[in-house]
């Protein structure tokens, strides 16, 4: 009998393998078998109808290119990668279903072995429902994410291993030159030169930017905590306004304000001096400086609200044991209150950092459009997003574009990723609870 059981257990078993659903049909799992093979039928009826000619597709790009004069429609290659993708993340699917499918008949024939009867499918149902709820419930917004987060992603990241670009966009062909555009990035004269000059400038902006705006607020926030200062609750509505003004708007204002012809050159040509380029193609450090005045203009009211969350709830007893023990208020704030702030807000703090080193909005509102000699399409203040943009929306550089935002990406996941490790909330958990 145990022979038996063996045998028919491994038959089943193998007919899952063979095709799905075979197994679930010979133990009488009716339902559950013509699903699986329903899966395998539609996956199977693409395949031979799109999928294999979209597989191809994928790895040639296309192999015909149009010619409107002769009438020749062409192959469109952007096209044929977006659908190329769509029939890899199908047969990634089905790879994931076959598997479930064998793991589901080996449950099953392990509760023959044992004698136990075989749940039906309304009860298998209502149990998986039950016990992983968390599955059906993600199930929409995780496809959703896939669809508009993940492939788009991935879209981006292949098109930097092609020529698309410059004079080669549909309807001519485009090809994969693998790491051809990071060599013109880290090689190409004009194109190296430009984009070293921006990385710079960029970390330098986000570290000025992230540490102004943090210690901005968390000053403001110890400033509004005193005891001594009066009018508490105006005082913190102030900087909130600044807040709820859009960003954009902002930007725009303090753009006027620092024009030829705003309110700051107003009043220093009726006090008798000249107008000053500001934002001007000429203005060097000076638009610099206004973009971290600006970005802290908008950034510190969240710090400072953050910081007033996190000092409210500051064990007032360890400033008691301090003073007591003679420290000054300098040598509490360095050793007590800096080192539970930093602590709890860690991952905001990184957050913050990447915010700022992929600010596109400050400087595009300031001084976007602007053009400088010996920057090839970016001025001396645009960071690395902003010459993504006009790399690839303005000038229809897209396959160096691409490249440069998988730089962006690596870049700023490494960065935080380190800072993170080697931070006391991730090395000394238990040190503040």
């Amino acid at each position: 009998m145990d022979t038996e059981n063996k045998t028919k257990t491994s038959i089943q078993v193998r007919l899952s393998c063979l095709v799905m659903g075979l197994g679930q049909i010979a133990n009488r799992q009716i339902i559950k078998g013509v699903l699986y093979l329903l899966c395998l039928g539609l996956f199977l009826a693409y395949m031979f109808s799109f999928g294999i000619n979209d597989l191809k597709g994928f790895f040639t790009l296309g192999t015909t290119e149009a010619d409107p004069w002769l009438g020749i429609k062409g192959d469109d290659s952007i096209m044929m990668l977006l659908r190329g993708m769509i029939a890899v993340s199908a047969i990634v699917a089905i790879v994931i279903i076959y598997i479930n499918n064998i793991k589901d008949i080996i449950h099953t024939e392990e509760l023959k072995n044992k004698g136990k009867a075989l749940p039906s499918f309304t009860k298998a149902l209502k149990k998986f429902l039950d016990r992983k709820f968390y599955v059906v419930a993600l199930a929409v917004p995780v496809t959703g994410v896939f669809i508009f987060n993940v492939i788009p992603i991935i879209f981006m990241i292949l098109i930097a291993f092609t020529n698309y670009g410059g004079d080669v966009i549909p309807p001519s062909l485009v090809d994969w030159i693998g790491l051809g555009n990071f060599k013109k990035i880290f090689t190409l004269g004009n194109i190296k030169s430009t984009f070293f000059k921006i990385l710079g400038w960029n970390l330098i902006w986000a570290f000025a930017s992230t540490a102004l705006n943090y210690f901005g607020g968390l000053f403001l926030a110890l400033l509004l905590n005193k005891k001594c200062v009066k009018g508490k609750t105006f005082w913190r509505a102030f900087p909130i306004l600044a807040y709820a003004v859009p960003g954009f708007i902002t930007l725009l204002a303090f753009k006027f304000m620092f024009s030829y012809g705003g309110p700051v050159n107003y009043y220093i040509t009726m006090a008798g001096g000249k107008a000053v380029g500001f934002l001007g193609i000429d203005a060097g450090i000076k638009a610099r400086l206004i973009g971290l005045f600006v970005n802290a203009w908008i950034s510190i009211p969240t710090s400072m609200l953050l910081a007033t969350g996190i000092l409210s709830n500051m064990n007032t007893e360890l400033y008691e044991a301090a003073a007591i023990d003679g420290a000054t208020k300098w040598k509490q704030f360095v050793k007590i209150t800096l080192p539970f702030v930093i602590f709890s807000t860690t991952a905001v703090l990184i957050t913050s950092f990447i915010n700022n080193f992929n600010n596109f909005g400050v400087f595009y509102f300031l001084r976007g459009g602007l053009y400088m000699d010996g920057y090839f399409l970016a001025s001396d203040t645009d960071l690395l997003i902003n010459w993504l943009y006009n790399l690839s929306i303005d000038n229809n550089y897209y396959g160096i574009g691409a490249a440069v935002s998988l730089i962006i990406f690596v870049i700023t996941s490494v960065l935080s990723l380190t800072v993170y490790v080697r931070s006391a909330a991730f090395r000394k958990e238990d040190t503040f609870r």
